[in-house]
């Protein structure tokens, strides 16, 4: 009998830990939202202040969007690998700090926007920029760093995913970014003889992308430090689906719905729903469960297991999924003509706490949630999802908070809604008119702080607000507007955004609310 098996006995999540239980408060903020000099958020001085800020706010969450390299509309739920670390988030200062870059290359950076990101301009010199640091580390680095390189590429940690990546990264740079597909059918298929005569040419470039990846983790776990340090705990994010054009669609075909040739069979979305009348066709490959399930789910625990090394807790976005998955079918057009099919249910996170204990998740639980979805989740014991936004679309909505339980994190939006005080502007009367009869009288320009204090107030264990609520920011701030395909994921916070008056007003409303951490 399976590890997988044995486990089933034991409600699998039952037994969080200890931490994830209490009452507190968080910001929602995705490092590339964050201010700085070159064109997009990091991993470097920006990051410092901003948790800097969050401390005294009492803020003990912060949540992240996936971390991944993205790939074609720069949306971090589309990433080209479930492990790798984006490259965008490399912080070209703490390189110069570490001597892996010269001051001058950080004086060659052009004028970019300071609210938006602008990915074309910002990708080019981020390229230029990692090959100058790699071509210096090659030729200066201290010895400590060399070996930490070297222990790097050659950790456990690393085994399930970088070879596989490096790979992937470098034959797409050399056929011009083309589809993985393209590549030829030997390269396509991975047949040994072709897969071995690529890794000894392109052996410069896999060890380039390598060293990317070192220097994402280190900046990466310095971040981790810094915000436990700060007593922060981090809130990650795995799309339960991975983007077509994948280092894990070409490195593990057996696994997903596909034809000999690699191409889809059948492709993920949602039916119609609050976001989409036609419904959303995210295009995804969808998984062969019954293959994972044989092998133990091994793809998914090491997954998982990668993550969790990034953060303290994951979000499972689009959790219905697991109990149920719309099917649509390949070339379709939209998301509107499909089916729903069985998922693998308790099955797979009996399997995950078999190998890796419990592991502390979050449900995103959002959309159309059928019985099967709230009877997965009530066997688990996962926190689901509530959002303010969606309170008041009726007169009695499970999102009120006089309907929230005590294993929940709420929300005032997230990162698919728009801003609160966006949301508040395109408001219907008559939501409008329930909103306000429900949160009791505000100023039409203190909309946002009703909306906090209401979800402060609520019994859920966690409350979150996107950083645009924060600040009172308007829909010019939304970060994605689902189904729209350009302008999406660039929004960024302005330098002197963090005002220590923002920071005092949230610690009051978390120190009222029982949010707040014991000084």
């Amino acid at each position: 009998m399976s590890a997988a098996a044995t486990a089933t006995s034991r409600p699998p999540f039952r037994d969080p830990p200890a931490w994830m239980g209490a009452r507190a408060a968080g910001i929602l903020l995705h490092p590339t939202s964050l201010p700085g000099p070159f064109g997009i958020g990091d991993l470097g001085p920006s990051l410092d202040g901003f948790l800097d800020w969050m401390a005294p706010a009492g803020q003990t969450i912060w949540q992240v969007l996936p971390l991944g390299p993205t790939s074609l509309g720069n949306s971090p739920y589309t990433c080209a690998s479930a492990f790798a670390g984006n490259p965008l988030l490399v912080s070209p200062e703490l390189l110069v700090a570490e001597g892996l870059l010269t001051e001058d290359a950080l004086r060659s950076a052009p004028r970019f926007a300071e609210d938006r990101v602008e990915y074309g301009a910002v990708i080019a010199w981020k390229e230029h920029v990692l090959r100058a640091s790699w071509e210096r580390f090659r030729a200066h680095a201290p010895h400590e760093l060399s070996e930490a390189f070297h222990a790097f590429r050659a950790a456990p940690a690393q085994e399930p995913w970088l070879w596989d990546w490096t790979m992937f990264a470098a034959i797409k740079a050399r056929e011009g970014g083309r589809e993985w597909r393209a590549w030829g059918p030997a390269l396509a298929a991975r047949a040994p003889d072709a897969m071995s005569l690529t890794e000894s040419r392109l052996a410069g470039e896999l060890e380039y992308h390598a060293y990317v990846q070192f220097v994402f983790h280190r900046q990466w776990g310095r971040a981790r430090a810094g915000a436990a340090a700060r007593g922060i705990r981090i809130l990650g994010d795995i799309p339960i689906y991975v983007a077509p054009d994948s280092a894990d669609v070409w490195a593990n075909q057996e696994i997903f719905q596909l034809d000999e040739q690699g191409r889809q069979t059948a492709q993920a979305g949602v039916p119609p729903d609050y976001f989409s009348r036609s419904g959303q066709l995210w295009g995804n490959p969808l998984y062969r469960w019954d293959v994972l399930e044989r092998d133990g789910f091994a793809w998914w625990i090491e997954r998982v297991r990668a993550n969790l090394r990034l953060c303290d807790a994951m979000r499972v976005d689009h959790f219905r999924g697991v109990a149920g998955y719309w099917s649509v079918p390949a070339g379709a057009g939209t998301a509107e003509n499909g089916e729903w099919l069985p998922g693998p249910g308790p099955r797979l996170f009996a399997a995950l706490r078999a190998a890796l204990g419990d592991t502390p998740l979050v449900a995103e639980d959002l959309g159309v949630i059928t019985d099967d979805v709230k009877a997965l989740l009530a066997e688990l014991g996962l926190p689901g999802m509530r959002v303010l936004q969606f309170a008041f679309d009726d007169v009695d909505g499970t999102h009120l908070p006089h309907h929230h339980v005590p294993n929940l994190v709420v929300y005032t939006g997230t990162h698919d809604n728009d801003t609160t005080q966006g949301w508040w502007a395109a408001l219907g009367t008559e939501e409008r008119d329930r909103a306000r009869e429900y949160l009791g009288p505000f100023a039409a320009d203190e909309a946002v702080w009703a909306m906090a204090r209401a979800a402060y107030s609520s019994v859920a264990r966690w409350a979150i607000l996107p950083m645009q609520d924060a600040l009172g920011l308007g829909g010019e701030a939304r970060m994605n507007t689902p189904a729209l395909p350009d302008g999406n994921w660039s929004w960024r916070m302005r330098a002197d955004a963090l005002r220590p008056e923002t920071a005092e007003r949230l610690r009051a409303l978390a120190r009222v609310t029982g949010r707040a951490r014991a000084s």
